[in-house]
């Protein structure tokens, strides 16, 4: 994932495509470019009877460049930065502020090409600059100011309801914490956890929910209450994190007038049924609610709570 900041100042997650899919999509269109030039090298030798040896001359370096440079020129712009290579894989060309690629960085793209992907010069150094840049750019890419996205990837599961939201006792906590500093790879490992959460062994979610709530508490301030399950705590972060970026977005647009109250249900528990806790090892039942400290989740239909084994929760370093 990269960052792109829009001609709105907009920030997207755009995902880069992949060193593998770009090159799979380049063998499939040097493919069709092959079968192209192949054809029109045999119509024009079947006419070069008619023809003088210039005249001759001439059509095969048409011909070769309209194939090698035209073909994705021509693919580019009108199929807003994809070729049939990148169709394929569901990649697409973008400029470097997420716009669609244009005809002229399109065209400087091709013609870069020419060299550095049919020549046995160039086509090292493209591969080396593929391979060392942080957006996987080749030359033509970098002359261009485009790079290659995957625009077709597997969609991320969403979090469960019971993570979804700040659980409500710590509401509190969660209007003072500061979360500026949190890394985006630690919270997408925060968010992982959450997602396979139930299918996670007892013993591994407990020793990893853990080491990541303890890498976040040092990203993050200030520490949650003493005896905070784990996974409620990285729920809070990760719900107060999405809470302030969609705000911070949508500050810079119109608001519709039914947003705010979305966002305020939000920051509840999900509807029909309340935050359970989690401490290590436990699970969240169907209806329940927590408080900081407490051993186990505890039922609100008054019940004690089963007695089982396993510590009260997190408790953040000092």
């Amino acid at each position: 994932m990269t960052e792109v900041v829009t001609g709105e100042a907009v920030v997207l997650d755009v995902p880069c495509a992949r060193f593998p899919s770009r090159m799979a999509a380049l063998l499939i269109d040097l493919l069709i470019q092959m079968i192209l030039l192949v054809g029109a090298v045999v119509a024009v030798v079947r006419s070069a009877g008619h023809l003088s040896g210039a005249s001759t001359s001439a059509i095969l370096l048409s011909c070769y460049v309209a194939i090698v440079v035209g073909y994705s020129a021509v693919f580019e712009t009108l199929t807003r930065g994809k070729t049939p290579g990148k169709m394929a894989f569901g990649l697409r060309v973008i400029s470097d502020d997420g716009g669609p690629v244009r005809f002229r960085q399109a065209l400087l793209r091709a013609l870069t090409g020419a060299i550095e992907i049919w020549s046995g010069i160039g086509a090292p150094i493209g591969l080396l600059t593929s391979i060392i840049s942080v957006k996987g750019k080749r030359l033509g890419d970098m002359f261009a100011g485009t790079y290659v996205i995957q625009e077709r990837a597997p969609r991320r599961p969403e979090l469960p309801p019971v993570f979804a939201a700040v659980p409500p006792p710590l509401a509190g906590w969660a209007q003072v914490a500061q979360t500026s500093r949190l890394s985006d790879q630690t919270a997408e490992a925060a968010g992982s956890y959450l997602r396979r959460f139930y299918e996670l062994t007892p013993a591994a979610r407990d020793d990893l929910g853990l080491r990541l709530a303890s890498a976040v508490v040092a990203q993050v301030s200030p520490p949650p209450p003493p005896g905070t399950p784990p996974a409620a705590y990285l729920a809070a972060v990760l719900a107060v994190r999405r809470q302030r970026e969609h705000a911070r977005l949508a500050s810079q647009r119109p608001e519709p007038a039914n947003a705010a109250k979305g966002a305020n249900a939000a920051t509840g528990p999900p509807p029909g049924r309340a935050w359970a806790a989690l401490a290590p090892g436990a699970r969240p039942p169907a209806d329940g609610t927590w408080a900081p400290g407490d051993a186990a989740a505890r039922p609100s239909n008054g019940e004690s709570a089963p007695s089982q084994p396993g510590p009260a929760g997190f408790a953040p370093p000092a």
